[in-house]
């Protein structure tokens, strides 16, 4: 695998024969057992060990485990590790998810690519990221239909060929930084982005005071110098208001003119940054999976801890509209998801730098 310099990467698997994942390369991001599906596939063998990732709450991969047997894979679990193996092939399968899961629905949809017969994947997710990866597949010859809505059809095929593919604008690093403008009070211009992507995500803005202009592949937001207003937030699976967005909308509650509740459906521990954003300044309590904001006019420079991906994004967020400096330790949590955010946001007018002690 070679990255080049404007991250385009070139991958060639035709010597690929490590079928085990150890948990050295999946102990820090979850999509890491997205390898099982298409090791499977091609392999008939694949040994992960479970994924880690942000401590965001419960996370099981049974559902995508429940798969892989029903396509005729036998699972055993042993030592920290999952090995699934399928001598003869997966066989396709009529496979019904229990909740929605964008990762089960990537991974099995990949695994059904090769598998002998049609698989159909019930109560799939609708996610524009799992469209994106069934464009890439069928592109690489696979047959499916019905990406985009909640049931999905793949008809295995012998092989998949490589293939050029442009993966999709990232929608949530997108959303990130129309809150970052609308927690400032300022106004920014996004190019190379899908609006319809974020379409749960620019009504709420709109809600809360933002200008909202937007064009075939860009967006505008302008807030005019004003305070946000406060407004309910409410996750939900695609097309609902996205989990992976919550985190940011709180930060812009926290300062926002009004109180407001915000409720996490999806991830039981996702709330947790709003303890960070209370040593700012904020007025946030929590009871269960509900946030009750009362919002301030100003927050406070603070000394705070990231504990996952999101609520990175969000303590940055809080930090850039806080008098004073704030410092927000473990970053690493969000270079998985943004890449130089610090440089991105300096060109927007930020006074934020990454320091390395």
């Amino acid at each position: 695998m070679t990255v080049d310099e404007k991250m385009r990467i070139e991958i060639d698997t035709g010597e690929l024969n490590n079928l085990s994942a150890p948990y050295e390369l999946v102990k820090t991001m979850r999509a890491s057992i997205l390898v099982m599906g298409p090791l499977l596939a091609r392999f008939g063998k694949a040994k992960v060990s479970f994924p880690g990732g942000c401590a965001i709450g419960s996370r099981p991969v049974d559902l995508h485990l429940k798969g892989f047997e029903a396509m005729g894979a036998q699972i055993s679990i042993e030592d920290g590790y999952i090995t699934a193996i399928a001598s003869d092939g997966l066989l396709g399968a009529d496979i019904y998810f229990d909740g929605i899961t964008v990762g089960g629905t990537e991974n099995l949809m990949m695994a059904a690519t090769l598998a002998k017969g049609k698989t159909r994947l019930r109560n799939a997710a609708r996610e524009p990221e799992v469209v994106d990866l069934a464009t890439c597949l069928i592109k690489m010859g696979a047959n499916i239909s019905g990406h985009g809505t909640n049931i999905i059809e793949i008809e295995g095929v012998n092989s998949l060929s490589g293939c050029s593919y442009d993966v999709m604008p990232d929608r949530i690093e997108a959303g990130t930084y129309l809150v970052a403008a609308a927690a400032t009070g300022g106004n920014l211009r996004l190019r190379d982005v899908i609006p319809g992507h974020l379409e749960s995500v620019l009504n709420k803005l709109e809600e809360m005071g933002a200008s909202i202009k937007k064009g075939e592949d860009w967006i505008e937001l302008d807030m005019n110098g004003r305070r946000p207003y406060a407004s309910d937030i409410e996750t939900a699976p695609y097309p609902g208001f996205p989990t992976d967005m919550q985190a940011q909308f709180t930060a812009l509650n926290a300062i926002a003119d009004g109180k407001s509740v915000v409720k996490e459906n999806v991830f039981e521990n996702r709330l947790i940054q709003a303890h960070e954003m209370n040593r700012m300044g904020a007025d946030i309590t929590i009871f269960g999976n509900t946030a009750y904001v009362s919002g301030q006019s100003k927050l406070k420079g603070a000394p705070v801890m990231a504990t996952d991906l999101r609520a990175s994004a969000s303590l940055v967020i809080a930090g850039l509209i806080a008098e004073g400096e704030t410092c927000v330790d473990r970053i690493y949590h969000i270079d998985r998801g943004y890449e130089c955010i610090e440089e991105k946001l300096q060109q927007l007018g930020a006074d934020i730098k990454r320091l390395n002690i």
